[in-house]
């Protein structure tokens, strides 16, 4: 484990020079990993982890969407493909992929089944987190260990395959077994991460919550349609407005910061694109400071867990939810970026 000062301040991080996939091969070659859950992480995580060479089942409700879709991408019932609860017991590493949601409504049966020396594993943390909430409270005498890729699960398995990999978070919550760390960190390597940073549970969901209630997606959708309508109030055209909102952000300047960083962006760019952005920086970052004050706040008191929770307890959450995403989808906005989408040059 590599110390490594981020901004000044000293991390541990574990990188595939130190912890090879040869490492970590070694680490679990007595383990069957369960993948439990086949919707957005677990197809991902297994496909990797099969790919590289680690013993992997999956375990899904039958009949669904995504019990097919485990089927289409291999995975053969009775083979290595089962339900939760067979699958579950036949793993000695048992990851639990499944939503929020669908953690709370399966632990019972899946508790039921963790044996003395298993290693459990999530990728938010959650479900123990708020545990008062969501009831789940892994068992004395396994392992509870987490480990977070920073990206959908769409990006895990496409930077895999690009022969890259994705940052990922890893922490221990329950060490029974003495070898929780090296667990954790031989899946991370496993699924490809790029590099693994050290955090707790309560620490990865509440950052995570943050990060997506904010700057990830909330504060980023928010801010777009704020500019976008500013710009078609003063008459600018739905091409120009989405173009100078999104498409020059998206396809053009966030390939560049990620790549070089912000300071090199500024370098980078006209000298009144520079005076501008930097003026208006601090106006932003000042007006925006108690938002993410009041978020972080809902986030670490457990409101928006409840919120969390609640919502997507409701027998019409489903329907609810695609009639909030069709009013985004079928917004001014949002239909202008189809069409200019559809006008890149084709590859």
């Amino acid at each position: 484990m590599a110390k490594i000062k981020f901004g000044g301040v000293e991390e541990n991080v574990v990188t595939r020079e130190e912890f090879s996939l040869e490492k970590a091969r070694e680490t679990l070659k007595d383990e069957t990993i369960a993948v439990i859950g086949y919707g957005v992480q677990g197809p991902a995580q297994a496909l990797n982890l099969r790919d590289n060479g680690f013993n992997v089942i999956v375990g899904q409700r039958k009949g669904g969407k995504s019990w097919e879709k485990a089927v289409a991408d291999g995975w053969v019932e009775g083979e290595n493909l089962f339900d939760i609860e067979e699958a579950t017991a036949r793993g000695t590493i048992v990851k639990s992929l499944l939503s929020d949601a669908g953690q709370i409504s399966v632990w019972p049966q899946m508790a039921a089944k963790l044996k003395q020396g298993d290693a459990l594993y999530f990728s938010h943390g959650f479900a123990v987190t708020y545990s008062n909430q969501t009831g789940v409270i892994p068992p004395e005498g396994v392992d509870v260990i987490l480990v977070a890729p920073k990206g959908s699960g769409t990006s895990v398995r496409r930077l895999f395959l690009a022969g890259k990999g994705i940052n990922s978070s890893y922490a221990v919550y329950q060490d029974a077994t003495g070898r929780a760390q090296e667990r954790a960190i031989a899946l991370g390597i496993g699924i490809g991460s790029g590099y693994l940073f050290e955090t707790t549970f309560k620490n990865e969901v509440t950052s995570d919550l943050v990060g997506e209630r904010g700057v990830l997606m909330g504060a980023l959708a928010g801010i777009m349609e704020a500019q976008y309508n500013t710009l078609r109030a003063r008459g600018h055209s739905p091409s120009e407005a989405f173009n100078e909102t999104v498409e020059e952000l998206t396809q053009s300047l966030m390939p560049l910061v990620a790549e070089n960083g912000m300071d090199w962006m500024y370098a980078n760019c006209s000298t009144t694109a520079q005076r501008g952005a930097l003026d208006w920086k601090n106006k932003f970052r000042d007006a925006v400071a108690p938002v993410f004050k009041d978020l972080y706040d809902s986030v670490e008191s457990g409101n928006e867990a409840k919120i969390t929770i609640e919502a997507n307890s409701q027998t019409d959450y489903r329907e609810r939810l695609q009639e909030e995403l069709d009013e985004i989808g079928n917004s001014e906005m949002w239909t202008a970026g189809k069409a200019v989408r559809s006008l890149r040059p084709k590859e």
